[in-house]
């Protein structure tokens, strides 16, 4: 949420809380951003550096950049170039300055974002073999990726690029010679590097350093990725004949109040990952490590048709052009061949999902504010009066004193720790809003700490910097520093966060960092953190960094025992280790329901798997028919959080009439429903980085008719969800990928594959098909919460395919703590084949110290697609159970009978089999 405040009237009411629109003249364009402006200006074939002394030296392959044509009088520094090679596919290609020359500065690298098992992955190469690529004079450089896959380094003209050992390439660095690496160096007399805009100075004391180059993905019919734009999922092109003028897709982490629709305007998060997915060869990836602003172009076919290049491939390729203010080059190529074979890659540099508390997969109610604790207490009471399920009450900034975060407004919040203790009686928790600007109030112990100890972010002469945002004059925690972290994680305690118990959790809002004084609404690119770093250099992860060090610190209050929940607006790559993304202030508006669905598929596809949208729009008054139909599609979202703005009228689920209450009511127990299911695709991602919903191209990747589709999304493997995203819709098409039939969710009815179909649209639920061959685990007993669930029995919906078979996963754990990672889990796979169902451990044998046990067990087994049976024999017990006609599920609505093995009393843990006869 952000007020642009006018400063005339921030300095003279800060408390007050208006916003005015986004307007577009507000933040900077491409011809505004000088680093921008000069790269796209670059013609192919302007680069002109040669590979030089190419050697391998600590297990790399390394050369020094230098121009073809040297001037004797002026001769150019050298760019040191490094490639590594990683287990599983994965080349690392470093270039910078080079340090032994004195640059004025050191560079900034990233620190904190790769995770260590991935460095421990490096294949130490031992030699180099050399190939002749068309008529070039020097030989390139060639070194093995694995045993489909080699690296190559052209030496003239320079370029990097991955191929098959067939010769095929996969993606390349410089094909169409548009790199350039703005060196360091001393400011000439009269120059001048200053940048100014909108009455905003930025010295720039170590002037351009800016960097840029081209990316090619080879036999690619799409390119996805970078988030976070309200975009498309398949990335629109930005330049080329026939393409309608655009800026480039900005990465530049801004607080946008009611950003735009469609869209490459950068919003609260940036993650520089490109994944490319094409029929004819697949998925590959493309990362560059780099937080100052990036300017990324999809270039349209034909958009160097001028340039007289002749490339060594005749193998079509989507190009792309990536620019940057600052940094290095650290990049990294992912080979595939598949969809999840490079987001698996991608993860194993950044790291994967944090596995969440069963509570946080659940429904969260939010709304800026809930005034005080007898509100807090209605509406909990609400919940339980018209029998909805939630787990999560969440309170904004108005719950504190004066903005002053972990403080209380005790008028208002009299009692918190009692409030707390009352929602987690339930089974339930708070969340409560901590931001990173800290109120500049002397009494305030906070930032009397925090100025004493040097823990602010220093402006361009080395003072703490002073921003204006909700407290009015504001200080910024330098998060970059270990040590600042390691002080704000101390925060966090019981002791020091008074009014906190063990159920509260935490939302860092406003973290891109967002200031109201600030350009573009963000901290001045001059300013100085931690080292000496320009905020240019790291703003796109400063939300990272505070986001890394407020988990950090919920992990330290419990002892290490509790997992901790933390929400963050601002995101970068590898956010997705600490915890959990929304998609910002949308609007009540059917075009924001729809664009909600590629935003968050996109974070997904870049690791970070657990977001969602704000259900029913952050901003503006729903009509009661787009409220209904966001709860219906948020049910499935990773994140599923309702929440609005403060001007907005209140619209908790029972406001709106009987009929739309039992609506509202029925989505968010569908979600209870498939808690289990939605549990165990959590632990896949915690596991393997792949994501909890997924585009259908992922499950589908030859499937061509896929890839553009962004209306429709798989959760997991099994379950297929058609948003509906226009007023009074009585039918939608919808597309069944595969060869397999498809169960409707609601009713059983089966649909074939390979096919689009016309569905018959009801208000009680939006499209919902499970996928034939699939298994999917659910608890069907309505509570209060999760919490409450924990002990209810499992149904199994087994969906038979044309064979007669189907598989699935259950995973469960305590919920809660890290024991997990010592083997306390219960991990089975249920095959259905030859008629039989049988549950198999693919967990670990775990120790008597660290095993989880449970109780449960299974009350149903729900087949779809069989032919009849009247019996199941239960394995090893050889107990007879009878088959019989049952619900489907216990929604409102249509019922249909189905058959069911009723009352198998399996227990959950156990191998077991059940034969049909």
């Amino acid at each position: 949420m952000r007020a642009p405040y006018l400063l005339l009237l921030l300095l003279l009411a800060p408390h007050l809380t208006f916003v005015l629109p986004w307007k577009k003249d507000e933040f900077r364009n491409c011809n505004q951003t000088p680093f921008c402006k000069r790269a796209r200006a670059f013609k192919p074939g302007s680069c002109s550096l040669v590979a030089h002394d190419v050697s391998i030296n600590d297990g790399d392959l390394t050369a020094k950049l230098l121009p073809r044509n040297q001037d004797p009088d002026h001769p150019s520094k050298p760019l040191l170039l490094a490639l590594s090679v990683y287990q599983d596919g994965v080349v690392r290609l470093r270039i910078d300055e080079d340090p032994s020359l004195g640059p004025p500065k050191k560079r900034f690298q990233l620190p904190d974002v790769i995770v260590d098992e991935f460095l421990s992955k490096k294949l130490w190469l031992q030699r180099i073999s050399t190939e002749t690529i068309g008529s070039d004079l020097r030989p390139s450089s060639i070194v093995y990726l694995s045993d489909d896959y080699e690296a190559v380094l052209r030496q003239d003209p320079f370029e990097v690029f991955v191929r098959e050992k067939s010769g095929k390439r996969v993606l390349s660095l410089n094909s169409h010679g548009l790199f350039d690496f703005e060196q360091l160096r001393v400011k000439n007399e009269g120059e001048d590097w200053e940048e100014k805009f909108r009455g905003h100075t930025d010295t720039r004391p170590y002037g351009p350093q800016s960097i840029s180059f081209d990316v090619s993905f080879y036999d690619a019919d799409f390119v996805y990725g970078i988030p976070e734009h309200a975009t498309s999922l398949a990335l629109k092109p930005t330049r080329g004949p026939d393409v309608e003028e655009s800026e480039p897709y900005r990465l530049f982490n801004l607080d946008v109040f009611e950003y735009l629709n469609d869209s490459p305007f950068g919003l609260y998060g940036s993650i520089p990952f490109m994944i490319s997915h094409g029929k004819l060869r697949g998925t590959s990836g493309f990362f560059w490590l780099n937080a100052a602003e990036m300017q990324i172009d999809v270039l349209g076919s034909g958009w160097d048709a001028e340039s007289g290049i002749s490339l060594p491939s005749s193998q079509s390729s989507i190009d792309t052009f990536w620019m940057s203010e600052a940094g290095i080059v650290d990049t990294f190529f992912f080979v595939g061949p598949g969809p999840k074979d490079v987001v698996r890659q991608y993860t194993s540099v950044t790291g994967t999902s944090a596995m969440p508390q069963l509570f946080a997969t659940a429904y969260h109610q939010c709304r800026w504010n809930y005034r005080d604790e007898e509100d807090v207490a209605h509406v909990d009471s609400k919940f339980d009066e018209h029998d909805i399920p939630y787990d999560v009450l969440w309170l904004d900034i108005d719950h504190t004193d004066g903005k002053r975060y972990m403080t209380w407004d005790r008028a208002l919040f009299p009692n918190p720790e009692e409030m707390q203790k009352k929602l987690a009686a339930k089974g339930r928790r708070m969340v409560t809003v901590v931001d990173p600007h800290v109120k500049r109030e002397d009494s305030f112990t906070l930032h009397k700490e925090a100025s004493k100890n040097g823990y602010y972010v220093k402006d361009a002469a080395g003072n703490d910097y002073d921003g204006w945002c909700w407290p009015g004059s504001s200080s910024y925690l330098d998060a970059l520093s270990p040590e600042v972290r390691s002080w704000w994680g101390e925060k966090f305690s019981f002791q020091n966060y008074v009014g906190s118990t063990p159920s509260l959790y935490i939302w860092n809002d406003m973290n891109e960092p967002s200031v109201f004084s600030g350009p573009e609404g963000t901290m001045p690119r001059n300013a100085l953190h931690h080292g000496g770093v320009e905020h240019r250099e790291l703003h796109n992860a400063y939300g990272y960094y505070f986001h890394m060090a407020t988990a950090e610190g919920l992990v330290k209050r419990g002892d290490g025992n509790d997992r901790p929940f933390v929400l963050s607006r601002a995101a970068f790559a590898g956010t997705q280790k600490y915890g959990t993304v929304w998609t910002g202030d949308s609007s009540a508006d059917w075009d924001f329901l729809r664009v909600s669905v590629p935003m968050v598929l996109t974070l997904g596809l870049t690791g970070v798997s657990f977001s969602g949208a704000d259900v029913g729009g952050f901003f503006g008054n729903p009509e009661t028919e787009l409220l209904v139909r966001w709860f219906q599609l948020g049910a499935f979202y990773p994140f599923f959080r309702g929440h609005a703005h403060h001007d907005t009228k209140r619209r908790e689920p029972w406001l709106f009439g009987e009929r739309n209450t039992e609506l509202m009511r029925d989505a968010i127990r569908v979600r209870y429903m498939l808690l289990p299911y939605f549990y165990t695709l959590f632990r896949e991602a915690n596991t393997s980085g792949i994501p909890v919903i997924r585009p259908l191209w992922m499950e589908f990747p030859s499937d061509e008719v896929t890839f553009k589709n962004d209306e429709a999304f798989m959760v997991g493997s099994a379950l297929l969800v058609q948003g509906i995203y226009t007023k009074e819709a009585k039918k939608v098409s919808v597309y069944f990928p595969g060869k397999q039939s498809w169960y409707d969710f609601r009713t059983g009815t089966i649909y074939k594959g390979g096919v689009t179909h016309q569905i018959e649209v009801f208000e009680e639920s939006i499209p919902t098909f499970q996928k034939a061959g699939t298994i999917i685990p659910r608890k069907d007993r309505f509570r209060r919460s999760s919490t409450q669930m924990v002990n209810d029995p499992y149904t199994l919906v087994v969906a038979l395919n044309s064979s007669q078979a189907a598989e699935g996963e259950l995973y469960i754990d305590d919920g809660k703590s890290f024991e997990f990672k010592q083997g306390a889990f219960i991990h089975r796979r249920f095959v259905f084949s030859d008629g039989k169902l049988t549950s198999l451990n693919v967990g670990p044998i775990a120790s008597s110290s660290t095993k989880f046990s449970s109780n449960c067990f299974i009350e149903r087994i729900i087949l779809l697609g069989h032919s009849g049976a009247k019996s199941a024999l239960v394995e090893p017990e050889n107990r007879k159970v009878d088959i019989e006609l049952g619900p489907l599920h216990f929604l409102k609505g249509r019922r249909t009978s189905v058959l069911t093995i009723r009352k198998p009393n399996l227990l959950i843990r156990d191998d077991w089999t059940v034969k049909i006869v």
